[in-house]
């Protein structure tokens, strides 16, 4: 089965902290310990990778924050985006995110 690439783009606040970015940041990574397949105990997360926008080329649209979390499968991202973690995290960003964008794709499925 292909490996479920979930993007994550973060645009913060104006006046988000330095420090309640680095928070978020590390909030979003640590999803990855956190949400377990509630049956077999297994995470639902392959892996997950993030950082600070690095790019020259000036189209970010105010997106200052990328993630990339893999999945094994539909079945692993579906349940982890109603994990009780995962969702608990959303709710948390309501007072320091602007703007989120997520988007899913399988490599090399058009």
């Amino acid at each position: 089965m292909a490996v479920i690439k979930h993007i994550v783009l973060f645009q913060f606040k104006p006046d988000a902290s330095a420090s309640t970015i680095s928070d978020v940041c590390k909030r979003m990574l640590a999803l990855k310990e956190q949400c377990m397949d509630s049956s077999t105990k297994q995470p639902l997360v392959i892996s997950c990778i993030g950082g600070k926008d690095i790019s020259t080329e000036g189209m970010q649209n105010g997106y200052t924050h990328p993630f990339i979390v893999e999945f094994a499968s539909e079945q692993d991202r579906d349940a982890y985006v109603v994990h009780e973690a995962h969702v608990n995290f959303v709710k948390s960003l309501a007072d320091v995110v602007h703007s989120a964008t997520v988007v899913d794709f399988v490599p090399g499925q058009f």
